[in-house]
């Protein structure tokens, strides 16, 4: 089976990538498909990125999106990088993943097109190259939620089934989405261009990483160095988001953390429930090294392997190279604690809260932990308490921190913003549960209906709203059979 291009919607790709040394990437395009078939199409993105799709047929777009047929100027590159998996090095690159192109939005900015689950490619290691349906919904649903609710991520343009089946723990369908990202890059990519290229390449593409994220690091008087501060500042503002709405990535490898900060990979990856810093979705991670409250500590040691990356290039001589680096990661542990302090005061309204408030904060977050109390809700509480009656908010001790809240509140008088209108800024009413979003999954993998799909984007849609209001879709699992625990990384 070939191959066809596809002139009836028009691109705009700057394939820049193709400029690096061929070392970097192979040539690998998309595996045909059967029976392809459009599931999810983002119809918002598409506009966004300047792809009109107005007059173009769903069986068009499938036959697009799957790989089948390729538009002109398409770059159809798989990236070689490596990666610390669970803290032990691998040689790895895209096993399943095609970039599609570099497309220039309206707007003159720069993304990725990846199709993932697209096949084998030099990079599989025996693996088969596809991706199950359910995963990449998954994906699809998390990472336009993540956006709606202001965290940096990867988007999610379409989801189309292959018509094909996937093995895994059972035989599933086959299905592969496309992905939207500033770029691929990973601190994986640095490790594995450091350890497996010249020192020449390492330098050419550094260069090429700065013009393309942070230009105007050239202007700095050691721009490898100020890279690394750059990227630590992203990747401290992307973890307080993420423990703002209590995500928990569950797989943050080296090769699953990227340059531009935007979170990437949802595989085993969950919103946690009650408050437990210790929880844990991923089914392989045994001993909770990507638990929920480990997450800060894990970006601190992906950072350090960044920075051994970048020495050759921060200082001819190593021992002052290791010297300014050590002067960056020095800064991160009191800056996270800094930006973490202030976000948690932001849920309870406090804007810039004292070194006083600190006792506040943490009388709360430890009352949750003892009483299993839900981390959303218990906000959602606070801010609406008609809408949350649980029973749990009458203790004795929940009601005198309330009462010490709010004196505290009256006692700072804060207007711009509101102590409400902060709340209402940072916590989210609803987060996709797993298992409300497992429920959706199995729908419409058993029945090949999207109505609970689509029901379940437009609800988390607008999360910070109340506009809509469903009790139902803030409840965590209270039946057994309800809880999922695990989740799979679909590889």
């Amino acid at each position: 089976m070939f191959i066809l291009f596809i002139k009836s919607m028009q691109f705009n790709f700057d394939n820049s990538y193709l400029s690096l040394p061929t070392e970097l990437y192979s040539d690998t395009k998309p595996v045909p498909v059967k029976k392809p078939q459009l599931v999810a199409f983002n119809k918002e993105l598409a506009i966004e990125l300047g792809i009109d799709t107005y007059y173009v047929q769903p069986e068009e777009l499938a036959e697009l999106f799957v790989g089948n047929k390729l538009p002109e100027g398409s770059a159809n590159i798989a990236q070689a990088y490596s990666g610390h998996q669970f803290g032990h090095f691998a040689r790895l690159g895209d096993g399943r993943a095609v970039i599609l192109g570099e497309q220039i939005t309206p707007l003159g900015v720069r993304f990725d097109l990846q199709f993932k689950g697209s096949g084998v490619t030099p990079y599989s290691r025996r693996g088969d190259g596809r991706a199950t349906l359910s995963a990449m919904l998954r994906e699809y649903i998390i990472s336009e939620v993540m956006h709606e609710l202001g965290i940096p991520t990867s988007r999610s343009l379409a989801v189309v089934a292959t018509g094909e089946t996937v093995y895994r723990e059972q035989v599933q369908m086959g299905a592969v989405l496309t992905r939207v990202a500033a770029s691929h890059v990973r601190v994986g990519t640095f490790e594995h261009v450091a350890r497996f290229c010249s020192p020449t390449t390492l330098h050419t593409f550094t260069n090429y990483v700065i013009n393309r994220h942070y230009p105007e690091l050239f202007e700095t008087e050691n721009p490898a160095l100020s890279f690394l501060k750059k990227v630590m500042e992203k990747q401290i503002d992307l973890i307080v988001h993420w423990m703002r709405v209590g995500f928990i990535h569950g797989v943050m490898n080296t090769d699953n953390m990227t340059i531009s900060g935007e979170t990437i990979d949802y595989g085993p990856c969950a919103f946690m429930n009650a408050y437990r810093p210790e929880t844990v979705f991923s089914s392989i991670d045994m001993d909770g090294r990507y638990a929920f409250g480990n997450q800060p500590q894990m970006a601190f040691w992906n950072l350090n392997r960044l920075a051994e990356s970048l020495v050759p290039l921060i200082d001819t001589d190593t021992n002052i190279a290791v010297e300014k680096v050590e002067g960056v990661l020095n800064t991160f542990q009191p800056t996270f604690e800094q930006k973490y302090f202030d976000m948690l005061g932001c849920k309870i309204g406090i804007y810039k809260p004292e070194t006083n408030d600190k006792l506040l904060i943490n009388n709360l977050l430890n009352w949750m932990y003892l009483n299993n109390a839900d981390f959303t809700n218990t906000f959602v509480r606070l801010m609406y308490p008609e809408l949350i009656l649980d029973k749990l908010y009458t203790q004795d001790l929940f009601v005198d921190w309330e009462q010490d809240w709010k004196y505290r509140l009256n006692e700072i008088s804060q207007t711009k913003p509101s102590h409400l209108e902060l709340m209402q800024q940072t916590n989210p009413v609803y987060i996709p549960r797993n298992h409300l979003v497992e429920q959706v999954l199995s729908d419409v993998t058993k029945t090949g209906q999207l109505k609970s799909f689509k029901t379940l984007i437009h609800q988390l849609s607008t999360p910070y709203s109340t506009s809509d209001f469903d009790i139902n879709w803030m409840q965590p699992p209270v039946q057994t059979d309800e809880q999922v625990y695990k989740t799979y990384c679909g590889t």
